[in-house]
């Protein structure tokens, strides 16, 4: 495993998941940043598993959505995202297992810097209730 983004168990890829997160999961926002939120189902259907409709063995995942409107330079957007992920995986020994979480960022955060970053993503993460010790 390299140092360089997510492990990949912890990466949020197929739009399928995105979409589910979109459509069910809850939103918290900062000035630059929306964090959308889903507990995870298990794959095993829950006829099988009586009063476990989650399984927090499931690792939380991460997707970051950063559109054209943030800055049209792909270096820039890649530099963001490159950002969020150092964050996430800093705050990964704190995270609830069993989440679908992706960060929008907004086009005002082209001017972040990344204590910034750090400061809203851990307010958004305390908001939901994601991190151990505010769930």
């Amino acid at each position: 495993m390299s140092d360089v983004g997510l492990p990949k168990v912890h990466r949020l890829k197929r739009r399928q998941d995105f979409n589910l997160v979109y459509q069910k999961g809850t939103r918290f926002k900062t000035s630059h940043l929306t964090l959308r939120v889903l507990r995870r189902r298990s794959q095993v259907s829950t006829a099988q598993l009586p009063g476990k409709p989650f399984n927090p063995a499931l690792p939380t995942r991460l997707g970051i959505s950063i559109s054209l409107k943030v800055d049209k330079r792909a270096v820039v957007r890649n530099r963001i995202r490159r950002q969020l992920q150092a964050i996430f995986r800093q705050f990964l020994p704190r995270i609830v297992a069993g989440w679908d979480l992706i960060v929008v960022v907004h086009p005002q955060a082209a001017q972040c810097d990344y204590l910034q970053f750090l400061q809203e993503l851990e307010q958004l993460l305390v908001d939901a209730e994601v991190l151990n010790g505010y769930s």
